[in-house]
């Protein structure tokens, strides 16, 4: 990859663990960093954001190769991975720190990130309206350590086997098909 080019996405589509596993493995990813975006506290820990009180999303930094895989490609991703018609939700998790939302960092972005959720919206991928919400980026906080590559380090662990599993499995079998994952 041409790390002089490489450009920055953060946004949130339900748990962390799900979405981070699966980008981390897109050709064109170099790294996708479970994290925290939107809230109000400085360097906020997992437990607080849990709380929901911190007002910030379980969120994925994804530093990206445009000349590689696109902004439109990371879109549709995004939109794959989970359901943009959920309200401060994803499945059983619950909370408005699994809103689904994107931050962006230009009114470039912000543009590029409407016309991908009109174009999913188009689609019909999804029915109902969706509630992605479209946020300035002020701060990315890193989340702890053992969150980052949780599911390949967890796959057993009853969350990961129920939830996060199938929801690669599916991934791999749709991006895959389509020439977009790295090699295993």
């Amino acid at each position: 990859m041409d790390n002089n080019n490489l450009e920055q996405i953060t946004f949130g589509g339900g748990c962390f663990w799900c979405v981070e596993s699966c980008f981390n493995i897109l050709k064109g990813v170099e790294s996708a960093i479970s994290g925290y975006s939107g809230g109000h506290k400085d360097n906020p820990t997992y437990e607080e954001v849990c709380t929901g009180e911190t007002g910030h999303a379980e969120v994925v930094q994804i530093t990206y190769d445009p000349k590689i895989i696109s902004y439109e490609q990371l879109m549709d991703v995004f939109f794959f991975l989970h359901d943009p018609t959920q309200l401060n939700r994803q499945g059983n998790d619950i909370g408005t720190q699994y809103r689904s939302v994107i931050y962006y960092k230009d009114d470039a972005e912000k543009t590029k990130a409407e016309e991908a959720i009109k174009a999913s919206q188009e689609s019909g991928r999804w029915s109902g309206t969706y509630v992605t919400e479209l946020t300035p980026f002020e701060k990315f906080w890193s989340a702890e350590q053992y969150h980052q590559g949780y599911y390949n380090v967890n796959p057993n662990q009853p969350y990961c086997s129920a939830v996060v599993g199938p929801k690669i499995q599916k991934f791999k079998k749709h991006f895959g098909e389509l020439g977009m994952l790295n090699a295993e």
